[in-house]
C-alpha cells in the first residue's frame, strides 16, 4: 500500500483509500502536549470509503454499559448523556485534494449536529497496511490510525 518513487496519482489514491477500515488508535495532542484518548485506548471503529464516493465513519468505547431498557428512547437524560459520549459517528461523501495529500469528508449527517454541512479536512498518508489521518482542530492535533478491515465478502 506504499507508493514506490513517483507521487501517487488522484486514481491511485482513491483506489487505496476504497474499501473497509477498522480503528487502530484515535490520540488528540492538545495545546498543552498532552494526550487523549477521547473514546479510550480501546476504542473500536469502522471507516468505509465506496467506490462511488460515500463516507462513513463510526467509532465507539469499547464494551460500554447497555442501557436500562432495550427501547433507546426510555434512556434517562443521564444514560442517552453517558451513550452520546460514547460514540461518534457521521457520513457524507468524500473528496481526495492531491496537492494537499488530503481526503476531504463533506459531511452531511452526524451524532454532533455541528459538523453536519461541514468538510472535515484530513491530511493522510500510507504506511504498510494503515491509513493514518490527521486533522487540526480548535483543541489540538488529532490523529485517526486504521488498518485494511478484512474481506469478509466470501462469507455473504
Amino acid at each position: 500500500m506504499s507508493f514506490q518513487a513517483n507521487p501517487p496519482t488522484h486514481e491511485d489514491i482513491v483506489r487505496t483509500l476504497i474499501g473497509a477500515w477498522r480503528l487502530v488508535s484515535w490520540s488528540e495532542t492538545k495545546k498543552d502536549g498532552s494526550t487523549d484518548y477521547p473514546l479510550g485506548q480501546h476504542a473500536i471503529g469502522q471507516l468505509i470509503y465506496s467506490a462511488d464516493g460515500h463516507v462513513a465513519a463510526q467509532l465507539a468505547r469499547k464494551e460500554t454499559e447497555p442501557l436500562r431498557k432495550d427501547d433507546w428512547r426510555a434512556a434517562s437524560p443521564s444514560e442517552s448523556a453517558e451513550a452520546w459520549k460514547n460514540y461518534f459517528g457521521y457520513f457524507g461523501t468524500f473528496s481526495i485534494d492531491t496537492a494537499r495529500h488530503a481526503v476531504i469528508h463533506h459531511v452531511e449527517g452526524a451524532w454532533f449536529p455541528n459538523l453536519e454541512h461541514t468538510d472535515q479536512v484530513r491530511v493522510f498518508k500510507f504506511e504498510g497496511d494503515k491509513l493514518v489521518l490527521d486533522a487540526d482542530t480548535a483543541w489540538g492535533k488529532v490523529r485517526i490510525v486504521w488498518e485494511r478491515a478484512p474481506d469478509r465478502s466470501a462469507g455473504i
